[in-house]
């Protein structure tokens, strides 16, 4: 089976002394779910760039099926990769009903409007994400979190086989979090959605993703080589590999089959320390 992405020696830097993705090789096969974890600098958005075509790798390839991305053009990508970056505040007054028809612009017909099916593509992108009931009003009235799940409706919309997210529960209260993440992979499961999605919550991705990308900083000429790990999540994102990824200290336990990890303040830390004599 053809992996409907790879990523081949990847090595990309904002300066080329300091790569921040260095030699990374991973496969997403059909239908997967991977989570993109690590800490802040370890490269994680700059591979999203990478694999949306929106940046280009120093060395190596990016492979969307057996095809090669650099020789797609942008509708070409469009047609096969939606992206949902993180909220942000709209410099023009679109209703959101409005801002979800935008993703289907590619399909339009030859008199540049959209079709019935279009509309009832986004109608139903509106129901999934819980956002008909404001699908009128300006995006600009909502809040953070309502207008984060307009723009996860908007790339369910443009219907395509891979959906890459970036951060696709911020500003989402907890019931919401869940809710998107339950969205997600019903989508993976009943469409065969190959899904990767870059996150902080090393739960939810415990839950609810097959594989799991851990990203670390690194990979200068100082410290050369690969600093990743990819596999089952639940082999990836293990205590000890999350703790030396973020360098913190880590309270885990088990809730049914998933892992949970949970970072120790040093006021928790120090509660493991006997009191001080009276």
């Amino acid at each position: 089976m053809i992996p409907a992405i790879q990523a081949q020696h990847i090595t990309f830097g904002y300066r080329r002394d300091r790569p921040v993705l260095r030699d990374v090789c991973f496969e997403v096969p059909p239908g997967d779910f991977l989570a993109v974890a690590g800490p802040n600098g370890a490269g994680k958005s700059t591979l999203l760039d990478l694999l949306a075509g929106l940046r280009q790798p120093q060395s190596g390839e990016i492979l969307l099926a057996d095809r090669n991305l650099r020789s797609c053009s942008v509708a070409q990508i469009a047609r096969r990769v939606a992206v949902v970056r993180q909220e942000f505040i709209p410099a023009f007054g679109f209703t959101v009903e409005e801002t979800v028809l935008m993703a289907r612009t590619l399909h339009y017909g030859r008199w540049g409007f959209e079709s019935p099916a279009d509309r009832q593509l986004v109608r139903r992108a509106l129901e999934l994400t819980e956002t008909t009931a404001f699908a009128t009003r300006g995006l600009g009235s909502l809040s953070a979190g309502e207008r984060q799940r307009v723009f996860i409706a908007r790339g369910l919309a443009q219907d395509t086989p891979i959906l890459l997210l970036d951060e696709p529960t911020s500003f989402l209260d907890l019931k919401h979090q869940v809710r998107i993440y339950d969205l997600l992979k019903s989508i993976q499961q009943e469409k065969g959605t190959t899904i990767v999605a870059i996150t902080h919550d090393l739960n939810l991705a415990a839950q609810y993703c097959d594989e799991t990308l851990l990203l670390s900083p690194g990979g200068s000429s100082a410290a050369p080589g690969p600093h990743f790990r990819i596999g089952k999540t639940s082999e990836v994102l293990t205590p000890e590999a999350v703790e030396r990824a973020f360098e913190i200290r880590l309270f885990s336990g088990m809730v049914g089959r998933a892992r949970f990890l949970f970072p120790l303040g040093r006021k928790a830390q120090d509660s493991d320390r006997p009191d001080p004599p009276a």
